[in-house]
């Protein structure tokens, strides 16, 4: 196997197949814990976590699960990991543990965590599976980190990661961008921003598929 296969499985969720912005998956915690940069990396670090150990899972023993029982199987392995995560959360964070709340356990039933493993990992190598796992989980916590930047600049003028202030803007906040419409507001105008991108793009190569080839080159 190619190093370019195993790039493209990582490069692939950052854009291509990017987790909220062109499969529409995981919307829920995209549009919940997004008023606050912090919550972004804490939750895209969560998933990314998750993503991982279960697809290497999953790859190792893909063979010894039996088919009538793949999905529950998938889903306690998932809930595994996601009570390591959260409990690791609220020992050495509980302040942004409070502030994702419930959206933390709810990773369990997360369409991207579920979606991978059964649409990837269960058919894949382990090599590639952790580089699907990887590019996902960047993917998703790269969404996440633009919509919720964009929601807490223009909501409160500033923008923060952990403590440290990054920017701030000379003029008055507009809160409706720290809540929940405003979550939808964003998700929407930048859904709508990256299709143009992807129609542009396939205009000018011609393909839409073009990069899916080059990533399948031996």
């Amino acid at each position: 196997m190619s190093k370019n296969n195993l790039t493209w499985e990582f490069v692939k969720g950052l854009f291509k197949e990017n987790p909220i912005f062109k499969l529409a998956l995981g919307l829920c915690p995209a549009l919940a814990v997004s008023s606050a940069l912090d919550n972004a990396f804490a939750m895209g670090a969560a998933a990314t976590f998750v993503l991982i150990g279960s697809e290497i899972i999953v790859a190792l023993f893909k063979d010894k699960i039996p088919e009538k029982v793949r999905i529950p199987s998938y889903i306690i392995i998932i809930a595994t990991f996601v009570t390591m995560a959260s409990l690791f959360m609220q020992a050495f964070s509980p302040a942004l543990n409070k502030s994702l709340g419930i959206y933390v356990p709810l990773i369990v039933v997360n369409c991207i965590i579920l979606g991978r493993v059964e649409a990837f990992a269960s058919k894949q190598p382990l090599n590639k599976s952790i580089m699907d796992a990887l590019g996902m989980g960047v993917g998703f916590t790269l969404g996440l980190a633009l919509i919720s930047a964009i929601r807490e600049l223009l909501g409160t003028m500033q923008l923060k990661l952990f403590g440290l202030t990054l920017l701030t803007l000379p003029a008055e906040p507009a809160l409706i961008f720290i809540l929940p419409p405003g979550a939808l507001l964003v998700m929407g105008l930048l859904l709508g921003f990256f299709n143009v991108l992807g129609n542009r793009q396939m205009k000018k190569t011609g393909c839409g598929e073009c990069n899916v080839c080059e990533g399948d080159k031996e």
